[in-house]
């Protein structure tokens, strides 16, 4: 007969053995609902940039509004720790997982193994090469940078000699945004005089912009990729003796939207970064109650100068 000091032993026992079992995810949601019927992953590229934090915002309250629970990793832009993040999340056994890539091309055997373990996968905002997913949600990128050369068209009226400011190279945002702007831009009349990389990141925007505006004299535009890469630019030009540059950027972040208000940036395509991430919960949810879902998904742009600013 066991006494009553054995069996509080044993519980404690069985307690912890239990608690040693779990572990805190990133977005502090314990590890343990990973294994749930109704646990979402979201691999985010990162949370530096003010778009991404929007979009796993909209992502988080989409699912705790659906009564889900959502586990997010943090790649900090690196395609190593995404693919290790990924792996980590099909191995808490999450029903589904929500792909932000890094680089388009890096994330296609991750995309694999989830494949192989029946944990079907959403991208959002960028796509994953040679690899099959569940759905895609986006905006439209290509569109989108014709939206950007067609404003710079009409406030230079056809002449312009334009800096493109590039993205993280291969990603499909980049690649996509820089195909439609060029392709536009050419028909248009409108000279690409400099691009280089600048990584999506403000910092870089700006020592880049420093860089290529002394090798560019004659340059009256600037296109960035991003709203970040833009407010760097911006800091660049304020410091600097060049004539007037006419800056268009990409995204319609907070921050960009105050940018135009104030006339410094001269326009921005906004994307929803928040619908992009409720939408991404929403095609979750369906896949998990047995829905069928698109294929594709393109979330609507807009351009926003400073009269839809305010």
């Amino acid at each position: 007969m066991r006494t009553p000091r054995l069996i509080a032993i044993a519980t404690l026992a069985v307690f912890a053995t239990a608690c040693s079992q779990q572990g805190p995810g990133e977005s502090g949601a314990p590890a343990a609902a990973a294994g749930s019927a109704r646990t979402i992953g979201l691999a985010i590229s990162t949370q530096n940039n003010p778009f991404f934090v929007e979009l796993k915002d909209g992502a988080q309250k989409a699912a705790a509004d659906a009564g889900l629970q959502l586990v997010v990793v943090d790649a900090q832009d690196d395609p190593a720790r995404q693919i290790s993040g990924v792996e980590d999340l099909i191995q808490k056994k999450v029903s589904a997982i929500l792909l932000n890539p890094t680089d388009s091309s890096a994330l296609t055997g991750a995309v694999q193994s989830a494949n192989r373990a029946h944990v079907p996968v959403i991208t959002l905002d960028r796509v994953v090469n040679g690899a099959q997913v569940a759905s895609h949600i986006a905006s439209d990128n290509v569109a989108g940078g014709a939206m950007a050369a067609q404003f710079l068209a009409r406030r230079l009226n056809g002449k312009g000699n334009v800096i493109e400011l590039v993205g993280v190279p291969g990603t499909s945002a980049a690649r996509d945004r820089g195909n439609g702007f060029n392709d536009e831009a050419e028909k248009l009349g409108l000279k690409i005089v400099a691009q280089q990389p600048a990584n999506f990141d403000r910092a870089q925007g700006l020592s880049v912009t420093e860089n290529l505006l002394q090798a560019h004299p004659n340059a009256n535009a600037i296109f960035a990729q991003n709203d970040e890469m833009a407010l760097g630019a911006l800091r660049a030009l304020s410091g600097s003796k060049h004539g007037p540059v006419v800056v268009v950027s990409f995204d319609g972040t907070p921050d960009a939207i105050e940018a135009v208000k104030q006339g410094q940036l001269e326009a921005t395509v906004a994307q929803q970064p928040a619908e992009i991430g409720r939408l991404g919960i929403e095609t979750a949810r369906k896949l998990l109650d047995g829905q069928g879902v698109q294929k594709s998904t393109a979330v609507p742009l807009k351009l926003v100068a400073k009269d839809s600013a305010l």
